[in-house]
Parts: C-alpha cells; structure tokens; sequence
C-alpha cells in the first residue's frame, strides 16, 4: 500500500496551513489512493472543494481548496501517523481505537479500500491503522 503517498498528502495540507497563506489551495496528482483519502477529507470537512485539472491526456492533477477555523493562530488540521513500513497495526472492529474522543477521524485500509473508523464500525470490518486526523 503506499502508505508513503498518504503521508506526503497530509504534510503538503499542514505545510499551507503553517504558511498563513491567505490563499488555501494545495495541488496533488490524482491516482487511486489520493482520490480515496481527497473523498475522506471532504467527507469530514476537512477540504472546502476540490476541482479537477487535465495537464495531458494521462496526467491530472487535484487542486484542493482547503477549509479552516482559524482559533489564536493555532493549525486546525493535525495528524499522526500509526503505520510504519516495517510495524504496521492491525485493529479489529470491536477495538478500533477513538481520536480525542470522537471528535477527529482515523483512516484505516480495509479489504473493502479505504475508510473511517465510524464506517469500519457500522460495517464491522477491521484493518490496518493509517493515521489519525483531528
């Protein structure tokens, strides 16, 4: 899985947010995985918009129009890594763990592709831990 590609996802979003530009749009390049953690994020509010730019025939690129509280100058996207390449943590439905209480996301890979930990439960289906986002 390239977990990798998640992570530069995440990082590009948080780098514009410490920024302080006042332009919020990051572009990334369109393949499966980044248009399924694009569909989480705007899923949960974490992305205001999202449009769809045609470099070539092959290449496309996402450009994101990020969405922010901004409270006492403080980031208001965070995200932590829980899957390394060499540990990768597994969790089954009934044990998948709740980001400060409810109020943030975990993203896990399950067999069913990528999804949040409220989907994973109403499924019942477990997999691996990505990440946690608040």
């Amino acid at each position: 899985m390239g977990k990798d590609i998640i992570y530069k996802i995440l990082t590009s979003i948080r780098n514009v947010d410490e920024n302080k530009t006042k332009i919020k749009i990051v572009k990334i390049a369109s393949t499966n995985i980044t248009n399924n953690i694009i569909r989480i994020l705007l899923q949960e509010g974490f992305i205001k918009d999202v449009r769809i730019n045609h470099i070539s025939n092959k290449i496309k690129l996402l450009v994101l129009t990020l969405r922010y509280k901004m409270k006492n100058n403080k980031k208001t996207i965070n995200f932590k890594k829980k899957s390394f390449t060499g540990l990768q943590i597994y969790s089954n439905y009934k044990k998948i763990p709740r980001v400060l209480g409810g109020i943030g996301i975990l993203i896990l890979s399950t067999s069913l592709g990528l999804m949040t930990d409220k989907e994973a439960k109403r499924k019942r289906i477990g997999g691996e831990v990505l990440c946690y986002i608040w």
